[in-house]
């Protein structure tokens, strides 16, 4: 376990982790602390191996364990008082070689390559959709990002960096990714981590603007790639970042010693519920960033919901890998999950579909992992900005560990991401499809109720049809059901949810 506090110095982190059978028993359970240094700490435990080959032949070691999909539940806690911080992660773990699970046979959806090959047709019965492989979280020197590889070991002094957008925007289209964002921390335009009380207000603007020309005119260079160019805007301690993807013009609370504000529209730091307005009234699209549960306070409350936001975010990063990684080659061994505070959101009553990204600060956009979010378009039709946020909105969008496989979860025929009235029976399908010939090894239909906190669970598949299909009738009212795939190596896939409004059935 690798805990990283920026800016906090050394801190003691206590830990518990523990180890959950198939079934959701617990069959191991370790405690530990950590102290950090500049802010980071490692901790390791010593688990087990699965009883299967020698070990099963020698008896079934003592600490090993029957092969199957395990989950792993991590709890953190550093601090005190109100700079108290609980971070809860969980993962599923595949040990040994874990029975594949059956799924109806499912003609993978052409991606962007397949699609471009003079041979590609649609299979029979297909969805009429295109998949699109992405990061929509990554800076260059524009903000605290774009070091250079070789003695990049954490976020750069703002503006100090040799790599800007259009180096990461080549990079990760060399690299085979079909979208990259570049999301600059609002509140370093002016050079600086802190306030800068010489900054220029111009020449803050005019960098902001600079890169929005810069990802225009890459895309229109390169038409088969959408380089996409905005903000994080909010700040880790006491608020939470998020990305605006679409966003014009540049937001910030900055002022420099004449009083002159560092962007174009003032927003007032820590004020979600004033930003979720701003949001939804000129038309732009969020993500929450690796969320935390004590983050985004909106009406007195840590995940706060509000209509204004509820219009204005549609992504919430499920899963990312680390964001000072130096890894080109896909490996990157440290990882962070998100799904529960992802899920506290959704009880909120947000409408969200996942994604993963890379928060690229090290000059390898999107190469760190397998990890990509992905989008899907309809068919014959370009990718572009406004294809991909129509996308976007609509949620058709799916986050996964493996950029070569597909999850895609439709209930009673309508697609992930819709929301719609049903009455009577609900069947809920999920289709997965790999280009490697990974199999799936567990799947997990997630349910809750929007606007009740602790609703989340996970349905019993054992009446369910063949082919990761379940049939059920819910309880009238307003539900929302997701899908997680693990694959027989570990990686995860998560489709968006469907959000349902079960209407009582007729006297």
């Amino acid at each position: 376990m690798h805990f990283s506090l920026p800016g906090a110095g050394a801190r003691r982190v206590a830990w518990q982790l523990e180890l959950r059978s198939p079934g959701g028993a617990t069959v191991r359970r370790w405690r530990g602390a950590a102290a950090t240094r500049a802010g980071v700490a490692d901790a390791t435990v010593v688990c087990c191996g699965p009883i299967s080959g020698a070990a099963a032949a020698a008896g079934r070691a003592a600490n090993s364990l029957p092969d199957g999909v395990y989950q792993l539940r991590m709890r953190a806690e550093a601090g005190a008082g109100r700079a108290r911080e609980v971070i809860r992660q969980q993962w599923d773990v595949a040990m040994g070689a874990p029975t594949p699970l059956a799924l109806a046979q499912f003609s993978p959806l052409p991606t962007a390559r397949t699609a471009r090959s003079p041979a590609a047709a649609p299979a029979a019965g297909a969805l009429p959709y295109t998949v699109y492989y992405g990061n929509l979280h990554s800076q260059t020197s524009h903000s605290d990002g774009g070091g250079a590889l070789d003695h990049c070991t954490g976020a750069q002094e703002p503006q100090s960096a040799p790599f800007g957008p259009e180096d990461a925007f080549d990079y990760a289209r060399r690299h085979g990714l079909d979208f990259l964002m570049a999301s600059e921390h609002n509140h370093m335009y002016d050079g600086s981590d802190g306030s800068n009380p010489s900054a220029d207000p111009d020449q803050a603007r005019g960098l902001y603007h600079g890169g929005l020309v810069a990802a225009a005119a890459y895309t229109a260079a390169h038409p088969e790639f959408l380089a996409i160019y905005g903000m994080e805007w909010g700040v880790i301690s006491g608020g939470g970042h998020l990305n605006i993807l679409n966003s014009p013009e540049l937001l910030g609370w900055e002022r420099n010693a004449g009083g002159e504000l560092l962007a174009d529209i003032a927003t007032a730091k820590g004020n979600y519920g004033a930003l979720y307005t701003l949001m939804r009234e000129r038309g732009w699209l969020g993500q929450f960033n690796h969320p935390k549960e004590s983050q985004f306070r909106a009406v007195g409350q840590p995940l706060g919901y509000t209509e204004d936001g509820d219009a204005a975010m549609a992504l919430c990063e499920v899963m990312n890998s680390n964001a000072f990684s130096v890894n080109t080659d896909e490996t990157e061994n440290r990882r962070s999950n998100y799904e529960p505070a992802c899920q506290r959101l959704l009880e909120a009553g947000y409408h969200l579909a996942f994604a993963s990204n890379q928060d690229n600060h090290c000059a390898n956009w999107g190469m760190s992992y397998t990890n990509r979010t992905a989008v899907l378009l309809p068919e014959n039709t370009a990718l572009s900005s406004a294809a991909l946020l129509d996308a976007i909105r609509a949620r058709r969008v799916f986050a996964t560990m493996d950029k070569q496989a597909q999850i895609v979860l439709t209930a009673n025929g309508r697609l992930m991401g819709e929301r719609f009235s049903n009455s009577g029976p609900l069947t809920l399908d999920v289709r997965h499809a790999s280009a490697t010939g990974r199999q799936v090894a567990a799947l997990a239909i997630i349910s809750g109720v929007p606007g009740k906190r602790g609703s989340t669970t996970q349905l019993p598949l054992a009446g369910a049809a063949s082919g990761g299909g379940i049939t059920l009738t819910p309880e009238p009212g307003e539900h929302y059901y997701y899908a997680r795939i693990t694959q027989d190596d570990g990686t995860l896939l998560w489709s968006a949810p469907v959000w349902v409004s079960q209407q009582p059935a007729p006297p």
